[in-house]
């Protein structure tokens, strides 16, 4: 399978800008991937029909990748008019007027100002071709991009966009299309392959068998041209891993694994060196010619990356000051009254042109009207007013796509298709569970320091309050002694829990980059953080229970002892579970960390350690019982002290903690005996005053059993992680507002 993957041309692609690549716009189509990848097919498959079919001609499984001019069959046209996108900001008293070039409209009863950042933009974009956006810092860019991949909230955009002259509805555009961050966001222990396959398990259908899944991603990887870095991890700042351009082109790959119609990018060059941003760009000009529709952002593109660019949008200021091929840019700026010399860098003198126009005081103004004109003198050269070469619906076009290959999330099934009908996500629920558990487990599989941390901190804090609190006995300041070693221990379970912050924050943007076009649920990623968060949960509770429980001296043998392990388990499940539903909600590391400690010293201030219940003002009740640090410590104290038959405080222990208890033991006999005559008791050393029970009431812990203590410290686990899917589906829209 690999030889033959090796011996595709179209895999190994052009060694120079000047070939079948080249803006003399004689394209040559090659296959899509898709295609590439129905005649791969599954190879155990093949195997079988041959031997069964010895008379098979070898015509059955070869393809004629020859350099042969082909048609387009079905041409996918994406159009958009008179795009308009504002934002309200603040106006700030030293701020200066708006001078003529800023699109700001000033409101005066609010006191706030409204930012066109996209004036009217139209355009189009077509399949074999790439459409890059250029122009200065703050144009508008990256807001058009977002824009045309339905990235900015309904309602906030102005204007339209359709897809072979049918409007773009959000679904669809989800199902066929793929957006590429200005980041790299990926696992850094994954290697490439591990990355790229795993893309692979959510973006495409369950019906496709394993082997033609792994030829699908060795496919990519000879397209992307990574096949020298497939065994590679990604890396990060303390792992060496693959270079910059490799990471770019791994980004680009974990989103077109489905082979999209639509493919936008946000600047895929940016901080990429001169050879690998030409190495990025040349790949997304061979996705392109396999049929899709390729629309980036680009700040400065070199010479020979322009080479590889088909239509070019320049923006200054959310306006459009030129639009069409590289090649009319010399005849445009001439006209404009800038003539381009000869060996300039086309893009690069555009660029200084608007840079230069949008610092003088009439800003781009000439350049955006001069556009205007040409458009209406010269029609030829802008698409978005001529009639696009579409004869298919857009229904006809995305099934006949599928039915070449293209579009391989879109074959699951025979509704696949009906684009009315294609189906949201490309595998059930619990498919999509168990890749993103696997995936979690090998990450973090790779990084056992972590977890060796946290253990490490745990063991030290059990060993260091088992010999502080070494074989307590049962006197009264034993009895205080344990008191004050459940409320420390239990407490310490939830600090230790808040390393759990950076684990989501971290991967709250991979999260949703794969969750904006479906590659799962956000349930799934919910359930499947929980199962991934268990097995360590359970590991550091055992350990912390050995280095304590017999140290300390707790009672109860060894029913005490697994009732301890699962309120520890249940601490720090429910402590976990707190601690990742901030997360969710705050994506900051710091500011969670400073929230999380005052909301957890406020859980032990009014857990009934400090204060009874009894004695808690009735206006902050409440907190008491919200208080996750109540439960577990009411549950080992019941653990402790709710069996009968104990006894922990006798005859003139009764003394202990108090000024009396310096008086002479001969003393403390005849004042028990004159409290025994007065109550008509008789009370001697070895009568029990106080039993469990006793202390029990004394701490007012009578509310509820040590079970059901148990069941509540578990439902608040279950109930945090609840709120932490509504916290991702409310928070996961990445949109702009």
């Amino acid at each position: 399978m690999a030889r033959f993957i090796d011996k595709l041309p179209f895999l190994e692609g052009p060694d120079s800008p000047d070939d079948a690549f080249n803006n003399g716009r004689g394209r040559v189509r090659g296959p899509s991937l898709g295609e590439l990848f129905k005649l791969v097919g599954d190879t155990r498959a093949t195997a079988d029909d041959k031997s069964d079919n010895p008379a098979l001609p070898p015509a059955a499984y070869s393809v004629d990748l020859s350099d042969s001019e082909v048609s387009h069959p079905v041409p996918f046209v994406l159009s958009f008019s008179n795009l308009t996108y504002s934002v309200k900001t603040k106006r700030h008293k030293s701020s200066h007027l708006a001078t003529n070039s800023d699109l700001v409209l000033m409101d005066q009863n609010s006191g706030s100002r409204t930012k066109t950042l996209l004036d009217s933009i139209s355009g189009e974009a077509r399949d074999g071709e790439i459409l890059a956006v250029l122009g200065a810092s703050g144009s508008g860019k990256s807001t058009l991009i977002d824009a045309l991949a339905n990235r900015i909230a309904k309602g906030s955009l102005k204007g339209s966009r359709t897809l072979n002259g049918e409007p773009l509805e959000s679904r669809l555009l989800k199902a066929i299309s793929a957006y590429v961050m200005q980041d790299d966001l990926l696992f850094p222990m994954l290697t490439v392959e591990e990355t790229l396959s795993f893309s692979a398990e959510f973006r495409l259908p369950r019906t496709l068998s394993a082997s033609k899944k792994k030829a699908r991603v060795q496919a990519l990887i000879d397209q992307l041209g990574l096949r020298n870095a497939a065994n590679t991890i990604i890396g990060d700042e303390g792992h060496r891993g693959v270079s910059g351009g490799e990471r770019r082109r791994v980004s680009i790959g974990t989103d077109i694994i489905h082979d999209p119609i639509l493919l936008f990018l946000d600047e895929p060059t940016s901080g990429l060196d001169s050879t690998s941003a030409f190495m990025v760009v040349k790949v997304l000009r061979r996705i392109a010619l396999s049929g899709s529709v390729v629309i980036m952002s680009i700040h400065q593109p070199s010479y020979r990356i322009l080479g590889l660019l088909d239509r070019l949008l320049f923006l200054s200021r959310g306006q459009t000051v030129y639009s069409g091929t590289p090649s009319m840019l010399p005849h445009y700026f001439a006209q404009f009254g800038h003539p381009m010399p000869e060996n300039e860098n086309r893009a690069e003198f555009a660029l200084d042109v608007i840079r230069e126009l949008e610092s003088s005081p009439t800003g781009s103004k000439p350049l955006v009207d001069f556009h205007r004109t040409w458009c209406l003198l010269n029609p030829s050269t802008n698409r978005s007013l001529t009639q696009s070469p579409t004869s298919l619906s857009l229904k006809d076009a995305i099934s006949s796509s599928i039915s070449r290959g293209k579009l391989v999330s879109g074959t699951d099934g025979p509704a696949a298709n009906d684009s009315s009908t294609m189906p949201t996500y490309a595998n059930p629920f619990w498919v999509e569970m168990g890749v993103l558990t696997k995936r979690s487990f090998k990450n973090t599989s790779r990084t056992p320091e972590l977890f060796i941390i946290r253990l490490f901190a745990v063991l030290v804090t059990g060993t260091i309050l088992g010999t502080v609190f070494w074989k307590l006995d049962d006197s009264p300041k034993g009895v205080e002694e344990r008191l004050g070693f459940f409320a420390f221990a239990m407490s310490t379970m939830y600090y230790v829990c808040a390393d759990a912050l950076p684990v989501f924050i971290n991967e709250r943007f991979i999260f949703l980059r794969e969750t904006a076009y479906n590659a799962y649920r956000c349930s799934s990623y919910v359930l499947s953080n929980t199962i991934v968060s268990l097995p360590p949960l359970v590991v550091l509770s055992i350990a912390f229970a050995c280095t304590t429980f017999f140290s300390v001296g707790l009672a109860g043998g060894l029913e005490g002892f697994i009732f301890y392990v699962l309120m520890i388990l249940a601490s720090f499940w429910s402590g976990s579970g707190f601690v990742t539903f901030l997360s969710g909600v705050i994506p900051h590391v710091m500011i969670a960390y400073v929230v999380v400690v005052a909301i957890l010293a406020y859980f032990l201030l009014f857990a009934g350690f400090f204060i009874n219940r009894d004695r808690i003002p009735n206006y902050w009740i409440w907190f008491h019982y919200l208080s996750l640090v109540k439960y577990p410590y009411e549950g080992v104290l019941q653990n402790e002290f709710g069996r009968t038959g104990e006894c922990f405080i006798r005859g003139s222990q009764i003394f202990d903690n108090s000024p009396l208890g310096a008086m002479p033991h001969e003393m403390k006999e005849k004042v028990l005996s004159a409290i025994s005559g007065a109550l008509g008791v008789k009370i001697t050393d070895q009568t029990c005053v106080t039993t469990g029970r006793g202390v029990l009431n004394q701490v007012a812990v009578t509310q509820m059993g040590k079970w059901d203590c148990l069941l509540v410290a578990v439902a608040w686990g279950f109930l945090f992680r609840i709120l932490f899917y509504f916290s991702l589906l409310l928070g996961g829209k990445n949109k702009r507002r």
